[in-house]
């Protein structure tokens, strides 16, 4: 099995000069980090990260992630490099519980993703040829199902976890069938699709059904996901982008409210409306 260190410089190409170096402090670092993990979940530790538990920071983890696609988003390098960071914490301490629990050590886990990533590249650390992303794909689904005994899904949409949220599920879930072909030809009758849909959720309204309306919400939502990807957008980033937008311009609506004395309400919408049109000119809005 390819898994020395000569043997992964060899094949991709890499030096002792131009790797080591990099590896070295790269464990160096990793050697602190799992030492202040386990210095915080001793009994004596930090009695927040002892309460802990794989269960409890899910949440957290959720939150990091999205915090780094943020930083990325806003090609901010300092602000990547603290995401990464908090989120190579979390996956840490993660395996960290694990190991304390007895299920598997971090260093299996280490182990694992390293001998997954070997198997599944023979084409950098092997003899095959892939040199297409596509023909790449199709090795790594070929490699899961026939060497790692992975059971062929009974639909390609079945490699979509369910676990994700709504929003990229759907996204990822139209990814999928649109690489076997099933998908619009051109944004322009998606365009319609999402008119078609709008018209719909209003009839739904428009009866006071509320099981019906609530599904062509959801039908609404989907075809604007389908409409968002024809244009090349991912649906999520755009919709972060959006709320970042109304938090800047909401807080500009506080602040002007703070300063004329006025309490944010219902009855002064006239003057927060004027305040939020106010906001919207400003170049960073």
């Amino acid at each position: 099995m390819l898994s020395t260190s000569s043997t992964l410089e060899q094949l991709a190409g890499l030096t002792a000069d131009n790797i080591k170096p990099a590896a070295r402090n790269a464990a160096e670092s990793f050697f602190r980090l799992f030492t202040i993990v386990a210095r915080l979940r001793a009994p004596d530790g930090c009695p927040w990260d002892r309460e802990q538990s794989v269960q409890s920071i899910r949440g957290n983890i959720v939150e990091e992630a999205y915090e780094l696609v943020e930083a990325i988003s806003e090609q901010d390098k300092n602000h990547i490099r603290e995401e990464s960071g908090d989120l190579f914490l979390l996956a840490a301490m993660t395996a960290y519980m694990c190991e304390q629990e007895g299920s598997f050590t971090m260093a299996e886990a280490l182990d694992s993703v390293s001998e997954k990533l070997l198997r599944r590249h023979p084409h950098v650390f092997g003899d095959t040829v892939a040199d297409t992303p596509d023909a790449v794909v199709h090795q790594w689904n070929k490699i899961k199902e026939q060497k790692e005994g992975r059971r062929k899904k009974d639909s390609i949409l079945d490699e979509i976890p369910k676990h994700l949220p709504p929003l990229e599920r759907a996204y990822k879930l139209q990814k999928k069938a649109s690489k076997v072909g099933f998908d619009w030809t051109s944004p322009e009758p998606v365009w319609a699709k999402v008119e078609e849909e709008l018209t719909e959720a209003r009839k739904a309204v428009e009866t006071g059904e509320g099981s019906e309306v609530e599904a062509e919400i959801g039908d609404l939502i989907f075809s604007m996901v389908n409409l968002s990807r024809a244009l090349g957008i991912d649906p999520g980033l755009a919709l972060m982008r959006s709320n970042e937008k109304f938090s800047r311009r909401f807080r500009e609506v506080e602040k002007g409210m703070k300063e004329k004395n006025l309490p944010m309400s219902a009855e002064a919408l006239q003057v927060m409306d004027a305040l939020w049109e106010k906001a919207k000119e400003k170049p960073w809005q």
